[in-house]
This record gives structure tokens, sequence and C-alpha cells, in this order.
């Protein structure tokens, strides 16, 4: 009976694994990477990859601080708005950990999808039914006249 237990607990733990990885790829939860937000350990998502930046901190050309404001957090907004270069986005490379959970992109991609549908039916909408299957997201944003 004791070795049907330690079968079971090893499959229970390999089931573990199999759920934080696939094809090698390790899934972070956003509460996990939430945790590295300091100068010594900071981890940046950024298009729904985790990356551990910490040995880069102090050569980032904007400065430690600028890091340390996203760290733990997505930090794709930011990245993009400051129009980083090819060179700098090849060299995000080598501080690649892994991706974001599904679970938690659904979360974000769900409020993406909310703030849209809202936005467009409070300006442009008045009455008339849009739907997202046949209107493409960015076309809604760029038929509304206000800022998203």
């Amino acid at each position: 009976m004791g070795e049907e237990t330690e079968i079971s607990a090893k499959r229970e733990n390999q089931d573990a694994k199999d759920e934080n990885t696939d094809s090698g790829v390790k899934y972070y939860t956003r509460e996990e990477v939430q945790a590295h937000n300091t100068s010594k350990d900071t981890w940046l998502i950024i298009h729904d990859k985790v990356y551990d930046i910490t040995g880069f901190m102090e050569e980032h050309p904007g400065g430690e601080e600028v890091l340390l404001e996203q760290a733990g957090a997505d930090a794709t907004e930011s990245f993009e708005d400051v129009g980083h270069s090819t060179d700098a986005r090849e060299m995000l490379q080598q501080y690649y950990i892994g991706e974001l959970h599904m679970d938690d992109r659904k979360k974000e991609s769900k409020k993406v999808v909310d703030h849209l549908v809202n936005s467009h039916r409070n300006c442009c909408t008045r009455g008339h039914h849009v739907s997202l299957l046949h209107v493409g997201a960015q076309s809604l944003l760029n038929s509304c006249k206000h800022p998203h």
C-alpha cells in the first residue's frame, strides 16, 4: 500500500509540472510575477512573455528607476510607448524565462474587449447593433471620435 501512495504522489507532482510547462515553456501566473518586484529580483511581463531583467537593471539606458516602477507587472504599454529599437527588442530575448499563464491572459483580454465594446457603445452606436465578430477591434477604435 505504501508503494501505491508513493506512485500516486509522483503522478500528482508530474501533473502539476505538466500544467506549468508545455514543450519546455514555463508558465507563470500574474501573482507569481508580482512577487519579483525589487531591484535584486525584477521580473516584467511584456506581450504575455515573462522576463527576469534583474541582471539588466544597472545597464538600462533609461535608468533603473523606470524598470522598478514596472517591476512585477505588465510593462507592455510602457515598453511600447518608449519606442524601443530593434536591438533593444532582440536584447530582451536573453532575459526571457517563460510565458504568462493562459488564465491570466484571458482576464486581461476580456477587460480589453469589454472596454472596446463599452467605449464603442457609449460614443458611437446610438442604437445600432455592432458585433465584434463582424467588425475588428481596431476598426471599432478607429471609428470613434474620442480617445480610448
